[in-house]
C-alpha cells in the first residue's frame, strides 16, 4: 500500500482510525529518540527518516539516505530500521532484546512488522532509533558502498 500523500499529516488523515492511532505512537516513539540531523519526510510512499541531500547528496539513487521509516502496509504496519540491519551485531542485540521482551518478533528483509501497537515493543524502538547519528550512519552506508 504505497501513498501519494505529500506530506506525514495527509498520510496520517489516509489512515483507519486504529492504524492512525498505532502509527502516530510509534511515530513519537521515533521523533522522540531520532539523533539530530535527521528530517522526517515523506517518501517512497511512507514516513521516511532520512539523512538531508544537503548532508550527504553522494547517493546511487539521487535520493536521501533512508534511516527508518514506518508505514501502513495492507495486511500490517512496518517500522524499518535501517541502521540494525547494516551491522551484525546490532541487529543480533535486536533481535534478542526483542525476543526478550516476549513479544512475536515479525521481521523482513529490513522492517519488523506488527499488526497491533501493543505486540510493538515501543521502548525498543525507540532505543534501535537512538543508535547512530548521521555521519555515523553515512560512514556505515560508505563502508558497505566501497566493500
Amino acid at each position: 500500500m504505497r501513498s501519494e500523500a505529500k506530506t506525514v499529516e495527509q498520510y496520517l488523515d489516509e489512515l483507519p482510525d486504529d492504524r492512525r492511532c498505532a502509527i502516530e505512537a510509534v511515530r513519537n516513539t521515533i521523533l522522540k529518540n531520532l539523533p539530530q540531523g535527521y528530517e522526517e519526510a515523506m517518501n517512497w510512499g511512507m514516513i521516511a527518516y532520512q539523512v538531508p541531500l544537503e548532508t550527504y547528496p553522494d547517493t546511487y539513487n539521487g535520493q536521501p539516505l533512508m534511516y527508518a521509516a514506518l508505514a501502513s502496509q495492507k495486511n500490517h504496519m512496518a517500522v524499518y530500521l535501517s541502521a540494525i540491519y547494516m551491522d551484525e551485531a546490532k541487529k543480533n542485540w535486536f533481535y534478542e532484546a526483542y525476543k526478550a521482551t516476549g513479544k512475536r518478533l515479525d521481521v523482513g528483509k529490513s522492517c519488523v512488522r506488527f499488526r497491533k501497537l501493543e505486540n510493538l515493543p515501543l521502548d525498543l524502538v525507540g532505543e534501535a532509533i537512538g543508535l547512530m547519528a548521521p555521519d555515523e550512519f553515512v560512514a556505515g552506508v560508505e563502508a558497505i558502498r566501497a566493500s
